[in-house]
This record gives C-alpha cells, sequence and structure tokens, in this order.
C-alpha cells in the first residue's frame, strides 16, 4: 500500500464486496471485474483482509498478507471466503446477509521486525498501530492491528498469537522467532 485509498475507492471497494456477499452466499457465479473501468489503483496488486460481523460479534474474517491479485478481486475473493470458508464459523445464510457489516483491511507490506530478545519485541511493537505476523518454521499467524482493541497488552497479544499459531503461549519468550510487522488502511460499511 504506497497510497491511501480515496473517498470513493473505499466506497467502491465496499460496493464490490457487498455484491460478491450476496451473490456469493446464494450460491451464485460471480461476473468477473471488469479492472478497465475502476481507478487505478484498485487495479493494482493489494492485500485485503475482509471481516464480517454480525451485531458487532465476528462473523469471519478472511485475507491475505501478501498482494497477488488486482486489489479489487483481493476484495471480493476475501468477502466470499469470510463468508463460506472461515473454520471457526458455520457459513454465513443468506437470511444473514443484510445484517452483516463488512469490513476491509487494506495492508502495507509486512517488514521483518529485528529484535535480540523477548523483552526488546514487547518494546518494539506498538499497540494498536502494528499488525504482527509470526513464523516459527512453516508455521505462521497474524493478528490485524484492530485486535490490539481487544488485547491491548503486549505479552499477551503475544501469547494469544503463538496459540493462533499452534504453539505453546509463550515460545516467543522461549526462542527467537520471525516477526513482521504491518498497517493498514481500515474502513467499513
Amino acid at each position: 500500500m504506497d497510497e491511501q485509498l480515496s473517498s470513493n475507492e473505499k466506497k467502491l471497494l465496499l460496493e464490490i464486496a457487498r455484491e460478491a456477499l450476496e451473490i456469493g452466499v446464494q450460491g451464485g457465479l460471480l461476473e468477473p471485474l471488469n479492472l478497465n473501468e475502476l481507478p487505478n489503483i484498485l487495479q493494482e496488486e493489494g492485500a485485503t483482509f475482509v471481516t464480517l460481523t454480525l451485531g458487532g460479534t465476528l462473523r469471519g474474517c478472511i485475507g491475505a498478507l501478501e498482494a497477488t491479485v488486482p486489489l479489487a478481486e483481493d476484495v471480493q475473493h476475501h468477502v466470499i471466503a469470510a463468508a463460506l470458508n472461515d473454520y471457526r464459523f458455520q457459513p454465513v445464510g443468506p437470511d444473514e446477509v443484510e445484517e452483516i457489516t463488512i469490513e476491509i483491511s487494506y495492508l502495507t507490506s509486512p517488514t521483518p521486525l529485528v529484535y535480540e530478545d523477548p523483552s526488546e519485541l514487547v518494546i518494539k511493537l506498538r499497540p494498536g498501530v502494528d499488525g504482527v505476523v509470526i513464523r516459527d518454521g512453516m508455521r505462521r499467524a497474524t493478528f490485524l492491528p484492530q485486535v490490539w482493541d481487544k488485547i491491548p497488552e503486549t505479552e499477551i497479544f503475544l501469547n494469544m498469537l503463538c496459540q493462533k499459531m499452534g504453539s505453546m503461549p509463550e515460545l516467543w519468550k522461549q526462542k527467537q522467532i520471525e516477526v513482521f510487522t504491518y498497517q493498514v488502511e481500515k474502513f467499513s460499511e
């Protein structure tokens, strides 16, 4: 993410997401986007996470850390995946679609965070600002910056992120793991 999205570009992405959600949950096939009709930034590769909530409660969240497809297509694919393929939830039903709120997080590229020991890691992370990716071998996990709102204490944040990765909660204290940070531009309906 080299530039901020305009309010019109955010509105277009939310419209693309809403249409994809409605069609995808009904089992319909999406028409390919005509990228040439969209603003340039939506045609460029971009990485997003799409979060669905129902009555303020998480209902699905799926995304990508690396940009591999045009931004508009990334949003379209992830809204359907969040609705139908988030293993933590039953698929969103047609009766829920109208009540679902869509939030899009447009990510910067993750950058390595260099640290010498666990205490330095705790100091270098910026709660509320940094999305965090941890990696240990082939396993990895991420929390968006918004997760800091629910888990504001850095050590607990890292413990829960290790658990999400499938490791012991305090793995980050016991060995040097790879840590990357990124930021997001977040917007919702």
